[in-house]
């Protein structure tokens, strides 16, 4: 399995990437921006994500706008929606109003609210079907 986290703050990248780690292959960007591009590469070299794992608030783009264009991008693809990559939107505990629209205009699967801990996350993934 291939992961993509994206968080600009270092010590919950730390923690995301130890805890996927065990599931797979995980790259890191610290930006929106740079997720868009890791999407589009990842998709070049015929190795695409299975997971992305997206801060809300980050400097550069934010996750609401990244997780919209991947969502352009699989369209303009033409990958087929069971095929889309799974993303999960990760956010402060204080954060309501923004998790709820990432679901109304974001299509993200899923959100973790922080500090995201070992069983949080590996419920997260048997839910969406990445694990057993």
């Amino acid at each position: 399995m291939k992961s993509l986290i994206v968080e600009d703050e270092f010590i919950p990248r730390r923690v995301i990437k130890e805890l996927l780690s065990s599931y797979g292959e995980c790259d890191i960007a610290v930006n929106g921006q740079e997720a868009i591009d890791s999407f589009r590469l990842a998709h070049d070299a015929k190795r695409p994500y299975h997971v992305i794992f997206m801060d809300i608030m980050m400097p550069v783009v934010d996750g609401l706008t990244a997780l919209r264009e991947i969502r352009a991008l699989e369209k303009k693809m033409e990958i087929p929606a069971g095929m889309a990559v799974k993303v999960v939107m990760t956010t402060a505990p204080n954060d309501p109003r923004t998790i709820i629209k990432q679901f109304n205009e974001g299509e993200a699967d899923s959100f973790l609210v922080k500090p995201i801990s070992s069983e949080k996350l590996a419920k997260e993934m048997v839910t969406l079907e990445l694990a057993a």
